[in-house]
């Protein structure tokens, strides 16, 4: 009779767990069209408002469904999100904690993949013969996780082991450019056009290959990023000492339409927002 009633317990506490799993994954497409929405909000506020409880609903789904790729893929970019917006210009420890919380959740997607997994502590041959192993469907994966880890790295540059990994990050990206170049309007080119800018010579930076990147991003999103433009001043722009162009791209965003791209609503006011803090620095960046 015991072992009846443990079965019948034993059998509903699994049945309800598949329910909410199954709830849980049938949100994948709310949250889609959750995203896309958010995107579209020019309203700073209201976005910084309405993104935190949203990352903190995808944890607690996260914690029922822990396997979920589309949820922990969104976790990633969102806390990507909210760092680079809300948290880098006047709080850069809170966007160190955001950014390494993001890498984590895009690692649990990737770290699926066995030959990678045993490749991330590696040399970086063997990282770059495992990265070869992931396909487009990864593409989102991949970029977010580099994206935070990279981010990370950029706004912590005094710690030397941060900086040994530059080297992996820019590896994750060039394989987004291999398999998609155009995913996120070209957002894998500025990247890589930050980091090399940010990049001291003796360590490997190449300027030139910066403006290289950064035009090539410019020419897959139509100048409509606004995004590419800021970084593009805010890093190529000071480090080559180019106030011409800095002045121009800075320009170039603060006269823009917020509406030029209407599903880019929130990353083109955030560039704005952060064009105009540039432009009150511009007396002491040159």
């Amino acid at each position: 009779m015991k072992q009846k009633i443990f079965i019948a317990v034993a059998s509903a506490l699994f049945l309800q767990g598949c329910i909410q799993t199954i709830a849980i994954r049938s949100m994948g497409g709310i949250f889609n069209n959750g995203i896309q929405s958010y995107m579209e909000e020019s309203d700073l506020q209201l976005a910084h408002e309405s993104l935190g409880s949203t990352l903190k609903l995808l944890e607690t789904m996260i914690k029922t469904d822990p396997k979920n790729t589309e949820l922990l893929v969104y976790a990633a970019q969102g806390y990507q999100a909210y760092g680079l917006a809300f948290c880098e210009d006047d709080n850069v420890e809170r966007a160190r904690t955001f950014y390494l919380r993001g890498k984590e959740y895009g690692m649990r997607v990737l770290l699926n993949n066995k030959q990678f997994r045993q490749a991330l502590d590696g040399d970086l041959e063997t990282f770059h013969a495992a990265l070869t192993t992931f396909s487009k469907k990864d593409v989102p994966a991949l970029f977010w996780t580099a994206f935070n880890w990279g981010s990370y790295i950029n706004i912590t540059r005094t710690d030397v082991a941060a900086l040994a990994d530059i080297s992996k990050v820019m590896e994750m990206i060039q394989r987004v450019i291999e398999l998609d170049s155009t995913y996120y309007y070209g957002a894998a080119y500025v990247f890589l056009g930050t980091l090399e800018a940010a990049t001291p010579k003796m360590l490997g930076g190449q300027p030139e290959k910066s403006k290289e990147y950064f035009e090539k991003a410019l020419s897959i999103n139509g100048r409509k990023f606004l995004l590419t433009q800021v970084y593009f001043a805010k890093s190529y722009g000071v480090q080559m000492q180019d106030q011409e162009l800095f002045d121009s791209l800075l320009t170039e965003v603060e006269n823009a339409s917020i509406d030029i791209v209407p599903e880019c609503r929130l990353p083109n006011a955030i560039a704005k927002q952060k064009a105009q803090l540039l432009r009150a620095q511009e007396n002491d960046l040159f």
